[in-house]
């Protein structure tokens, strides 16, 4: 399976509402609860109204389509990267699997996919 490196720095934030968001950006991933409104984009393009915010965070995309009668791919990649301690933040679209980690992580998460057999480019 290959995974894609993807190489803009992300954040992870809350936002009052989505009225500042920079939809259009290549990276924009929402999420909206009862509790909040979340959002998941280039750093660089946070929005003024974000409540809270994380930075730091680096990206990997599961390369092509992924059916959804595919088992366990998430939880095999999450298990391999909690084995050597690193922490995922994980956002599924409708085609695949987004596993962000800290950008300190990033490298060793690249280094212990690569060496579980993953393809990562």
């Amino acid at each position: 399976m290959e995974i894609k490196r993807i190489e803009q720095d992300f954040s992870v934030c809350r936002v009052e509402d989505y009225s500042k968001v920079f939809l259009e950006d290549k990276y924009c991933f929402t999420g909206k609860t009862d509790e909040e409104n979340s959002l998941v984009c280039i750093t660089g393009n946070v929005p003024d109204n974000a409540v809270s915010r994380e930075d730091g965070w680096k990206a990997f995309r599961i390369q092509g389509v992924l059916d959804f009668s595919m088992i366990g791919v998430l939880a095999e990649i999450a298990s391999l990267l909690a084995e050597k301690k690193i922490s995922i933040f994980v956002i599924s679209t409708y085609n695949t699997d987004y596993i962000l980690t800290k950008a300190e992580s990033y490298e060793r998460a690249a280094d212990a996919l690569e060496r579980a057999g993953y393809c990562v480019v």
